[in-house]
């Protein structure tokens, strides 16, 4: 299947690795020009040789944090710069707070907002006039299956998240009449730097495998993939999901309670 996306030029945050350096190398494979972004500036530059070893193509990379609104600008701005027009963004940036109400101060509910909230507002505010000079184009959210289904000690992960999932289904409205698609994919457990801690640190006697196969509320009985969780992302972003837009999208192994 071609999925339309040769020449697109696509922003994706939080992507020196996980799922964001994994979509940036689907992305790139499919022939879009890629620009990748995160605070540390030496996990960019193995991002990017990570994908040159890989594709033989290389990307941009921009040093910024994503809670400040003018880094969102600067992104942008560079990216055009770059490669003169912009089609797709992927709001990825985010890691995972999951703590009881008592414990969540209000630094940290700040924090979390800035990031995966604010940081997917400022970023898809700067895209979107760019993306309507080309005639449209597609932006992706990623969120949480927590944010349907809270369970205890969720915060202030399962709100932010949430509020992204409120997000995305206002901005496919407001967006759709400038064919600009906005879609979001809910995350439940993939393979991430956290969950190998989490498996180091209490069952290092177990293979990964073993461990993966160990989360028996998972009805596929593992943990996913990044690669599994960038396939779905890299589809939603493309022509092939041209008629796809204010959706969410589970990627959590059947995990979530809702659909």
């Amino acid at each position: 299947m071609d999925l339309g996306l040769k020449g697109k030029v696509a922003i994706i945050t939080g992507s020196s690795r996980g799922i964001g350096l994994e979509t940036a190398l689907y992305l790139v494979k499919e022939g879009a020009e890629v620009t990748i972004c995160a605070r540390n500036k030496g996990r960019l530059e193995e991002a990017a040789a990570y994908i040159l070893e890989q594709t033989g193509k290389e990307v941009f990379f921009v040093e910024a944090d994503v809670t400040k609104e003018e880094e969102c600008e600067k992104i942008v701005t560079a990216t055009v710069e770059k490669y003169g027009r912009l089609d797709i963004l992927v709001n990825n940036a985010g890691t995972s707070q999951a703590h009881p109400f008592d414990e969540v101060g209000t630094d940290l509910w700040q924090q979390d907002l800035d990031l995966k909230l604010f940081g997917a507002i400022h970023c898809s505010r700067n895209a979107i006039p760019y993306m309507r000079k080309v005639g449209g184009g597609a932006i992706l959210n990623v969120t949480a299956v927590k944010g349907k289904t809270p369970s205890a000690a969720s915060l202030p992960t399962s709100v932010s998240r949430a509020a992204g999932m409120a997000l995305t289904k206002a901005m496919s409205k407001d967006l759709g009449p400038d064919n600009i698609r906005v879609n979001t994919v809910c995350i439940g457990l993939i393979r991430s730097e956290q969950i190998e801690k989490k498996w180091k640190n209490q069952n290092p006697e177990l293979s990964w495998e073993e461990f993966s196969s160990s989360q028996i509320q998972i009805p596929l009985g593992r943990i996913g993939n990044t690669d599994e969780a960038a396939k779905v992302i890299t589809f939603l972003v493309s022509d092939a999901a041209s008629y796809v837009t204010g959706t969410s999208v589970n990627i959590d192994g059947g995990a979530a309670g809702v659909l």
